[in-house]
């Protein structure tokens, strides 16, 4: 799959997305202190989920109507590394097919997820 993972999200999940052969783009590399507008549009250029702990996101995609190939929102308690990867590795594990073209929020314990607008993806 393909991610680009935001800054907030941090180096310890764009390096484990890398450990298992993801290709990842980290914004604090490619484009630091990008817009999140930016952001959104070089994923859906570049065919990429966005990773990230930003609530932004879902202002620009579902008030704004901007598109996406897909969005992970980590909404967690424990904002630690470890924490962190477990959170996606969960989800991976369990999830890999439903992520593209959907706006997904993870938290510690839980998984949601929402189609893009006039996505015919089910639910």
């Amino acid at each position: 799959m393909r991610f680009i993972v935001d800054e907030s999200a941090g180096f310890s999940v764009a390096n484990y997305l890398r450990s298992l052969n993801h290709d990842v783009l980290i914004v604090a590399e490619a484009m630091p202190e990008a817009d999140d507008s930016d952001i959104l549009a070089r994923a859906v250029t570049e065919e990429r989920i966005v990773v990230t702990n930003d609530k932004d996101f879902g202002e620009l995609v579902f008030r704004s109507g901007q598109p996406h190939h897909g969005i992970i929102l980590l909404r967690l308690q424990d904002e630690g590394v470890t924490n962190r990867v477990r959170v996606i590795t969960a989800l991976l594990n369990q999830y890999t097919e439903w992520l593209p073209d959907r706006f997904t929020v993870a938290t510690d314990n839980t998984v949601r997820f929402r189609p893009k607008p006039g996505s015919t993806r089910n639910e």
